[in-house]
């Protein structure tokens, strides 16, 4: 049968509110409902105070949900945050005790998380593609590195993590909806000899994201965790610029092999760069280096070089850091056309200068993740038996 929104929230209507004072439907909890295939996606609205008590109220809605006839999963999420236009209804909240803080660590244990990463099966490294602000051209570099790492003989995948601005789509050329194993996981799409996943592939190209954070990670974790990725050598996470809680929450739960941070020349785009670069720091993230992207420009005409956006920042950065400066790529009317006809010009040109750079940031990436592994075998404590 055909999953619709009004299905769902007629379902929902079944699950109780807070102490029993309605359903969650009617007292304006649920958000906008989406579905993608057999999947349906939304989050509850709760009073921040009520979060961890509400949370029997989530799993009963997940399980109402998942109990529809066709739906394959539900990801449901439990927010704090209000509704725009201030429309939703009050909670009711039943008298308690006051309850003490929750213990929160401090900043400087943050490294200590990295202990409890869960690893993806199936995927031997991740490698996280950052920035600290939109626009310098990560996604196009994301893309060009993930097809370097594939010409010099690895198995990739590409997870395009930036949830409001999928882009992989575009740049790979790729359309349709990814299928299923089993009505459960989702099998990868694939082209150039990558498998993508992107949010973009589960709704429509010009439907705006209005997501709350956690249904943003929620989405992440599901595209991560429930997709048929293996055998891979290396997946390349797009990851959303700048720092906020997605990114911090994806660099704290997944067991990245290091992180890549994609800047322009000029010193604004070099402020973000160094929020990104100790965003990473803060979670124990190696970083595997810095890519001058729009580095200079060649006149098609007459050769002659512009450095339209300054030139060598991102170097100056990395030495100013101890960082590994991976390599400086032109702003060329190439790499932008083939990127925006779905071409990438590792793919399309693998013979050009273009493809050449891409394919040796690709090998000194690759190269950094083997010594970060080689770091961090070396510093594992032997025991010896006499």
């Amino acid at each position: 049968m055909s999953i619709t929104k009004e299905f769902v929230i007629e379902r929902l209507k079944t699950v109780n509110g807070p102490d029993f004072t309605g359903n969650i439907v009617d007292l304006g909890m649920v958000s906008e409902i989406f579905i993608a295939d057999s999947k349906v996606f939304f989050s509850i609205t709760v009073p921040a105070a009520r979060a961890q008590e509400l949370e029997p109220l989530r799993a009963a809605a997940e399980r109402a949900v998942k109990a529809i006839p066709g739906v394959a999963s539900a990801v449901v999420a439990l927010t704090a945050e209000k509704k725009g236009g201030g429309m939703e209804a009050p909670v009711p909240a039943r008298p308690a005790a006051p309850q003490p803080a929750p213990h929160r660590p401090a900043p400087h244990a943050a490294a200590s998380q990295s202990h409890g990463k869960r690893g993806v099966p199936g995927i031997d490294a991740i490698i996280a593609v950052a920035s600290g602000k939109g626009g310098v051209g990560k996604s196009t570099t994301a893309v060009n590195l993930a097809l370097g790492l594939a010409a010099n003989g690895l198995k990739v995948g590409v997870l395009d993590a930036d949830i409001y601005g999928p882009s992989m789509p575009r740049l790979l050329n790729i359309h349709g909806r990814p299928q299923t194993v089993d009505g459960k996981i989702l099998k990868p799409m694939q082209n150039y000899g990558l498998k993508v996943m992107s949010m973009g592939f589960l709704v429509d190209e010009e439907t705006p994201m209005i997501w709350r954070g956690p249904m943003v990670m929620s989405a992440l974790t599901q595209m991560l965790r429930e997709v048929e990725w293996g055998p891979l050598d290396v997946l390349v996470v797009d990851m959303p610029p700048g720092t906020g809680d997605a990114q911090l929450t994806m660099a704290q739960q997944v067991p990245l092999a290091g992180a890549v941070i994609v800047s322009t020349p000029q010193d604004l785009a070099l402020i973000d760069a160094r929020k990104g670069l100790n965003m990473f720091k803060k979670v124990d993230v190696p970083l595997l280096g810095i890519v001058e992207n729009m580095s200079y420009f060649l006149a098609p005409d007459t050769g002659k070089r512009y450095d339209i956006f300054g030139h060598g920042g991102a170097r100056r950065e990395a030495e100013r850091l101890g960082v590994t400066f991976l390599g400086e790529v032109p702003l060329e009317m190439g790499i932008r056309e083939s990127s925006d006809t779905g071409a990438p010009v590792v793919a399309s040109k693998p013979e050009g200068a273009e493809a050449k750079i891409y394919r040796d940031i690709a090998s000194k990436v690759w190269d950094r993740v083997q010594e970060e592994r080689g770091a961090a075998e070396a510093a594992v404590p032997s025991i010896v038996f006499e």
